[in-house]
């Protein structure tokens, strides 16, 4: 479990960090279905890949420490998860948008839950090891 962990947040920090920057150097032809939107559209696109690529900068801090700290994965976890409901509610009062951004929907809606169950489990796996250590020395 503990392996997870720190295998799906590093995949999510370095994934973040590339899309983030996609939306920065292509602007709005990095969406399907919103190239032709226009300059406001394309700023706030910018705008948001840099906080994308932010957001995966955070989770690739929170890999790289030992043990992967189970309060950080879980406030990254629930914005996720309030990123896939602000897609619910889009998709509720606006309609159905393009394909792909219901494919981001269901793996925000899914991956979310995912980090939250596993968030403290290098937490625990260290400390199973420490505890294991201290009975043998005594």
């Amino acid at each position: 479990m503990a392996k997870a962990l720190r295998v799906l947040a590093w995949t999510m920090g370095i994934a973040c960090v590339a899309i983030g920057f996609l939306h920065i150097l292509l602007g709005n032809s990095a969406m399907p279905g919103i190239a032709d939107a226009g300059p406001t559209v394309g700023s706030f696109g910018r705008f948001m890949g840099a906080v994308f690529a932010g957001y995966g900068a955070a989770w690739i801090h929170a890999a790289r420490q030992a043990p992967v700290p189970a309060r950080p994965v879980r406030w990254l976890a629930a914005v996720l998860l309030l990123g896939g409901l602000a897609r619910v509610l889009a998709l509720v009062v606006d309609g159905r948008p393009h394909w792909f951004q219901l494919v981001l929907m269901g793996i925000e809606l899914g991956l979310a839950p995912v980090y939250l169950w596993l968030a403290d489990a290098d937490e625990r796996a260290h400390a199973d090891l420490r505890s294991t250590h201290a009975e043998r020395r005594s």
